[in-house]
């Protein structure tokens, strides 16, 4: 069976909702993207046999399917396909695994897997609420779902979290402030060598460059911080607010997959290879744990143990879910997230799984690591996990 690799990985900076990357339609960003991960690799676009695009929010800028739209944006030969899937939170780490899958399958030998998101211009629940003024995504949920599942926001389940494993609002403003901290040094130190500019993409924009990642924060108003009411306990008793979840964002990432030895012939480097690839659905109320037996069943897949592991990036979709995760695996956080996470660089959905891979791959070689877990939660009770070694 042929095997699976890497060879090049590359993602935007994440850009703040209504921030740099504002003007910039989700297509575009994706097409941009999509080129640069072939430049960097330097394969030429024509040995392409699909692209494998994550979104969530298929709808509006981002509906049409923009895997394909993007490799015609990016001017690839029309004979590369594209398509598009949405696994929530996960949808660009499950193209990767789908990327990976159909070449270990034989089907391909080279396949792009990537993922955009543009929250600024495509609003979170626009695929379901489209065409329904002031209507939110609960309310067009079908209503025969509640009668099987309690289905919540994923705000009280982050709370839920933190009530079961006894976290605490110091707990997750800690690891918040520790987030932006680890990202404002990898940024200084130069350190993300996965990231590709995003400069001169829309010529009549005002404001279309960036080279780092946009929601960093180098100094922290622990003030403020401290300061702000529990978004989804608003009478006090919560411990979720801003500062210790995700910020919402808008980027693209890109993942070129290939066979081994076709690769090695055509006289590319491989840079890592798949020793796990995971999902797994989980109790839809609590719908953010799903990170801890994805982990747990990669880890049995790939025969390794918790310490084995050199990098983790757990998606800082909340705190409390990296905290919780950690807790339950006694794993050592000073290998989780080191170069920061999502509360200090953004979560623009889509774009993230392809994102943390292109991050965690340049961490591993910077460090000298042999082998890197990634695990995303995912709403409505899923997580998606991968542990990748590198060559």
């Amino acid at each position: 069976m042929p095997e699976a690799v890497i060879l090049e990985a590359i993602r935007t900076p994440f850009g703040r909702r209504g921030g740099a990357l504002r003007e910039i339609r989700p297509d575009s960003l994706l097409a941009h993207t999509l080129k640069s991960l072939v430049q960097r690799a330097g394969i030429d676009a024509e040995k392409i046999e699909d692209v494998i695009d994550g979104t969530v929010s298929l709808a509006g800028e981002q509906g049409a399917n923009p895997g394909r739209l993007g490799v015609l944006l990016a001017d690839f030969p029309v004979k590369v396909p594209g398509v598009s899937l949405n696994r929530m939170c996960g949808s660009s780490q499950q193209a990767v695994h789908f990327a990976s899958q159909a070449v270990a399958a034989g089907d391909m030998n080279y396949v792009i897997a990537s993922g955009v998101e543009s929250m600024t211009r495509v609003p979170m629940f626009l695929d379901i609420s489209l065409g329904r003024e002031g209507v939110n995504g609960f309310e067009v949920l079908n209503p025969e779902l509640f009668k099987h599942h309690e289905i919540i926001h994923q705000g009280e389940s982050a709370e839920r979290i933190a009530d079961k494993w006894g976290i605490s609002r110091q707990d997750v403003d800690e690891f918040a402030k520790s987030s932006h901290r680890k990202a404002y040094k990898a940024q200084q130190a130069g350190l993300n060598k996965e990231l590709v500019p995003v400069d001169g993409v829309n010529p009549e924009a005002q404001k279309t460059s960036l080279t780092r990642d946009e929601g960093v924060r180098g100094v922290l108003d622990e003030q403020k911080m401290a300061s702000l009411k529990p978004a989804f306990r608003p009478e006090g008793k919560g411990v979720v607010t801003a500062a210790n979840s995700s910020q919402i964002s808008d980027g693209a990432s890109a993942v070129l997959v290939a066979n081994a030895d076709v690769a090695k012939a055509d006289g590319f480097k491989a840079r890592a290879r798949f020793r796990a690839r995971v999902v797994v659905g989980s109790d839809p109320a609590m719908q953010l744990t799903g990170v801890i037996p994805a982990t747990q069943l990669a880890l049995k897949k790939a025969g390794l143990s918790i310490k084995d592991i050199d990098w983790f990036e757990v998606n800082e979709a909340f705190a409390t879910v990296v905290l919780s995760w950690a807790k339950e695996l006694k794993a050592d956080l000073d290998k989780v997230n080191p170069w920061g996470g999502a509360i200090a660089h953004g979560h623009p959905l889509g774009a993230t799984g392809g994102g943390l891979m292109s991050k965690m791959l340049s961490g591993l070689e910077a460090t000298g690591g042999q082998f890197g877990l990634q695990v995303m939660c995912i709403g409505h009770g899923q997580a998606t996990a991968t542990i990748i070694e590198r060559v």
